[in-house]
């Protein structure tokens, strides 16, 4: 008597995007579709193009990953994929120019590896709780947090966790209002970093030891979003901790800590180039060589910040250590990089949970999770 398996989870798994990320989602998606277990899950790949038009694409590894400095992208087609238009459902259809729309399929979780607007602030996320569809990573409310470097900051601080000083312009505020900004950055100190609020990826960012520099980074920044964060330089070595939702209600866990060390003088920050275009520019260390209570600072201070936004799933958060021990939260990222290769996935390895394993785990935190208001 021969006994039929159960079905196998289908993965929804959803990249590219509209934001300035995009080619850095694709090659994540390219290290997912790798090292996904198939005979685990299902999987349907699905592209957002850069114009925000969603479509089917190749489940094939190589096509997105970034090599020579070419950046992958999603390219333009003239079908639609649509995900379920009302709760309960779970059909996924395509409409292709003159055909009746075609069923791909149900899907069981969502994978969304998208960065930046668009994908990681919470858009996403209230599209997919709309249709009811369950999917891996924050929702709503902390991935728009997790996104806005402003608000972060603000939800942060009111939970007792440390951050640097900081400032916020909006919109014309440099304009209008020159002399009040000028004196607000200028008693941050020097160097600063001015960062688009709503940006990953270093994109956009640009440090200054002069405030002669200020209006040409603001513009910089504001090419990205048109709020802007200032930053006070920290001394202190950047550490990041990745953190993993728990199971059953328990306390997310947080990995062992990484280092990201920047060895060419060209690069005066982890910029994007040194993260994505030139690999001999750094040097990423993992695990971070800190004493163990140092170490055991760093976890607590990475798991609280994922639990003062309400994070869910995953979180990539960046601190810096000072030199007396002090850990200060730079920034908290709901959809790290997750290429084989990124700083994430790599401290889960170190800390014993393996590329597929780590995907797995996270796909079965998503199906567990009941959708609707939790």
């Amino acid at each position: 008597m021969s006994t039929s398996s159960a079905p196998r989870p289908r993965v929804l798994v959803l990249f590219g995007g509209r934001s300035g990320e995009h080619a850095i989602s694709c090659a994540t998606a390219g290290g997912v579709l790798r090292a996904i277990d198939r005979e685990r899950y299902d999987v349907l790949p699905i592209g957002i193009t850069p114009q925000g038009r969603w479509v089917r694409v190749a489940d094939d590894p190589d096509q997105w990953a970034i090599t020579d400095g070419h950046l992958p992208e999603v390219a333009e087609a003239p079908e639609r994929v649509l995900l379920p238009q009302e709760a309960g459902a779970r059909e996924v259809r395509v409409i292709e120019p003159g055909l009746p729309a075609a069923d791909l399929g149900p899907v069981d979780v969502v994978l969304p590896l998208l960065h930046g607007p668009y994908g990681e602030d919470g858009t996403l996320q209230g599209m997919l709780e709309l249709a009811d569809v369950r999917y891996v990573g924050a929702g709503v409310l902390a991935s728009a947090v997790g996104m806005d470097k402003h608000f972060m900051k603000v939800a942060l601080a009111a939970a007792g966790l440390p951050v640097g000083p900081f400032a916020t312009l909006r919109g014309d505020d440099w304009d209008t209002d020159h002399g009040g900004i000028r004196a607000r950055v200028q008693a941050l100190g020097m160097p600063l970093f001015v960062k688009p609020a709503r940006a990953g990826s270093s994109l956009g960012i640009t440090r200054i030891t002069d405030l002669t520099e200020l209006p040409a980074a603001i513009t910089e920044a504001q090419r990205h979003d048109p709020k802007v964060v200032i930053e006070a330089g920290i001394v202190g070595r950047e550490i990041e901790c990745a953190v993993l939702g728990g199971r059953g209600g328990a306390r997310g866990r947080a990995s062992l800590p990484g280092e990201i060390v920047v060895t060419d003088a060209e690069h005066t920050f982890y910029d994007f180039e040194a993260k994505y275009l030139d690999e001999a520019a750094v040097s990423l260390r993992c695990p971070a060589d800190l004493p163990a209570e140092v170490i055991a600072r760093v976890q607590d201070v990475a798991v609280r910040t994922f639990e003062a936004i309400d994070c869910e799933g995953l979180a990539r958060v960046d601190v810096f250590v000072t030199e007396d021990g002090e850990v200060i939260v730079n920034e908290i990222n709901t959809m790290p990089g997750f290429t084989p290769y990124s700083m994430y996935p790599r401290m889960w390895q170190e800390s014993g949970l393996s590329y597929p394993d780590l995907l797995d785990e996270l796909l079965q935190l998503a199906l567990e999770r009941p959708t609707g208001l939790r």
